[in-house]
């Protein structure tokens, strides 16, 4: 399975160097994705030297995969934000998430990403209340929305909520041209901060945290897969949606292809994948399947991405993750609180975004009842990150972990963290 991306970048991608020896920085940036590159350029442009050490390749994780829908419309969330932290909050977090489209488009005017603004639209199947529900916050909020009655979709639903002048973009492309100013080091997996790390600061953007039982990550997050065909001849769409459900499903055009995702559930466990949305592209009956891929998104508590301290007491390590499926506009959030972090020390978004925010909500019982099942459960192989017994993936060949979505190829090999070392087969 190859994303669209990949195959976009696959003959100008940069290629960089090992790390050898201590490593020695202002700050030091663990994980070459979206967050990462954009942190790094966001220091340097402080005047900050900034090191990045990617296990892989830049780009080459999480970033390759996503639907590159750059947003601050999440879904149906605002009317629960002000619910769950009051209206301010629920503002601030529009307002963050509207300069990170702004900054991207400031940033696609000097590095050619295929940057488009588009009105972002979230439909319901069967429940307009709840649309209606979602205008009346973004009425509270300042916020202008939109109702479209009937969305140019292969599903029939009862209206969509739209919100103008976000945007898509190619991400790898962006990053093909921002890494060309950093210092990048790849094939550099760090395993735990040591001795050889000698960096004032230090940034953990690796999706699932590298450091993650002090701060009690593998009990705050949970992961997700979901997946994505790009058909050819397919009627065109104006707009990018995305279903209100969790297990719905989101389009947008790039080029002259749809996007079809969805077909999601938690990592460890059985779904639909490809065959909902090659049932969905039966509708196009002109249509070709062009391209065809996976992802995997970091889950938090409460719909809420967990950036800065990484945890208390520790003032120099820094954290972004728990994206909850909007991983490039929660890369510019982050990488926009992380620089005023480091380098003034303090960020108005820092209280909301907080890792060390409430971690009582509904969803940890149900994380730490799914660990707990995994550990008992019996059979082999087991899981690197903390012994948790792996299933078979037969769709994809791999061993991928219910406790905390960790994944293996069948010669044991990490694809996916927390784990990081491979499994004995």
């Amino acid at each position: 399975m190859t994303s669209v991306w990949s195959d976009s970048v696959k003959d100008s991608r940069p290629q960089f160097p090992a790390l050898s020896g201590k490593i020695t920085a202002d700050v030091l940036i663990i994980g070459g994705g979206m967050a990462g590159i954009l942190t790094a350029h966001k220091l340097k442009e402080a005047g900050a030297n900034c090191i990045i050490a990617e296990g892989k390749g830049i780009g080459n994780g999480i970033t390759k995969n996503t639907t590159a829908k750059i947003t601050a419309q999440h879904g149906l969330i605002y009317a629960d934000l002000i619910k769950r932290f009051g209206a301010e909050k629920a503002r601030l977090h529009y307002d963050a998430n509207t300069l990170a489209i702004k900054q991207f488009a400031e940033l696609s005017k000097t590095h050619l990403c295929d940057f488009e603004e588009q009105t972002a639209y979230v439909y319901s199947c069967d429940d307009h209340k709840k649309l209606e529900r979602e205008a009346k916050a973004c009425q509270k909020l300042g916020i202008e929305s939109s109702f479209k009655e009937s969305p140019p979709l292969p599903v029939k639903t009862v209206g969509a909520l739209g919100i103008k002048n976000q945007a898509q973009f190619n991400p790898l492309k962006l990053l093909t041209s921002l890494s060309a100013g950093l210092e990048v080091y790849e094939n550099s997996f760090i395993y735990k901060l040591d001795d050889n790390i000698d960096a004032k600061h230090i940034i953990l953007t690796t999706h699932f945290p590298l450091v993650n039982i002090p701060g009690l990550y593998f009990l705050k997050l949970y992961q997700h897969r979901s997946y994505v065909i790009a058909v050819e001849g397919a009627d065109p769409i104006d707009g990018m949606y995305v279903d209100e459900q969790k297990n719905g499903h989101s389009f947008r055009m790039y080029k002259n292809l749809l996007f079809i995702g969805g077909g999601d559930h938690k990592t460890g466990k059985k779904g639909k994948c490809f065959m909902e949305l090659r049932e969905l592209a039966r509708h196009y009956p002109n249509a070709v399947e062009r391209y065809s891929w996976a992802t995997q998104d970091c889950m938090s508590l409460d719909g809420i991405p967990y950036i800065g301290q990484h945890r208390r007491g520790k003032s120099n390590l820094y954290v972004a993750t728990g994206f909850n499926k909007w991983g490039m506009t929660s890369s510019m959030v982050a990488a926009e609180l992380l620089r005023d972090l480091i380098v003034y020390g303090k960020s108005e978004l820092e209280d909301l975004y907080s890792p060390q925010r409430s971690i009582f909500r509904p969803q940890l019982a149900l994380n730490a009842l799914n660990a707990a099942i995994g550990l008992l459960s019996i059979g082999r192989p087991r899981c690197a990150h903390m012994g948790c017994k792996l299933h078979f993936n037969k769709l994809e060949g791999t061993w991928d972990c219910g406790c905390h979505g960790s994944r293996f190829n069948k010669d044991g090999s990490v694809i996916d963290n927390p784990a990081k070392r491979p499994i004995r087969m």
